[in-house]
C-alpha cells in the first residue's frame, strides 16, 4: 500500500499538486458549462449530451484515479471475487505522507458541491426528460465518488482510532 502512494507523491512536508487540482476542477467545470453553453453552438442534444457525458466520465475517472490519491490521500475500488460477490476497497496514505491543506479543501469542496450542482439542475429540468438524463447520469457519477470517498474518509478515521486503541 504505502509503495502506491510513493510514486510521485510527497512522503515530507506537505507540497501542492496544482496540476491534479487543476484537473479535478477542470473536468468538473466543463461539464457543468456544456451542459449550460454547448446547447448556444449546436442544436444537437446527441452533441452535448456527448460532450457532457464525456466530461463526467473524464472528471469521474480522474477523480476516483488520480486526484483523491495526490490530492487528499484516499483510494477507492470495487473487486468483484470469483463467487461473484462485490468487495469495496478503502485505501488511506500512509502517516509519512502529509496532505497540503489547500489541496484537501479543494477536492473536498469541488466533490461535495457538484452532486449539489446537478440536483439543482434535475431539479429544474424535470419538465425536460432529454435533460433530465444528463442530470441523472450526472449525479449518479458524482455521487459515486462522493459516497466512496466519504467511506474511505471514514474508514481511515477508524483506522486511527484503532492504532490509537492499540497504543494504549
Amino acid at each position: 500500500m504505502a509503495e502506491a502512494f510513493e510514486d510521485g507523491v510527497n512522503t515530507g512536508e506537505a507540497t501542492r499538486h496544482t496540476t491534479a487540482a487543476m484537473f479535478h476542477v477542470l473536468f468538473k467545470a466543463a461539464a457543468v458549462l456544456g451542459y449550460l453553453f454547448c446547447s448556444l453552438f449546436s442544436d444537437n442534444f446527441v452533441l452535448v449530451f456527448v460532450f457532457v457525458v464525456l466530461m463526467l466520465a473524464f472528471d469521474f475517472w480522474t477523480t476516483k484515479n488520480v486526484s483523491g490519491r495526490l490530492l487528499v490521500g484516499l483510494r477507492w475500488w470495487n473487486e468483484v471475487k470469483e463467487d461473484g460477490t462485490n468487495v469495496w476497497i478503502y485505501e488511506s496514505k500512509p502517516d509519512n505522507i502529509k496532505i497540503h491543506p489547500q489541496d484537501s479543501l479543494i477536492f473536498w469542496t469541488a466533490l461535495y458541491i457538484c452532486p449539489l450542482i446537478w440536483l439543482v439542475f434535475a431539479i429544474t429540468s424535470i419538465t425536460r426528460p432529454s435533460w433530465l438524463l444528463v442530470d441523472a447520469v450526472a449525479l449518479v457519477l458524482t455521487s459515486a465518488n462522493v459516497m466512496g470517498y466519504w467511506k474511505c474518509q471514514k474508514d481511515a478515521k477508524n483506522k486511527l482510532k484503532m492504532f490509537l486503541a492499540q497504543q494504549l
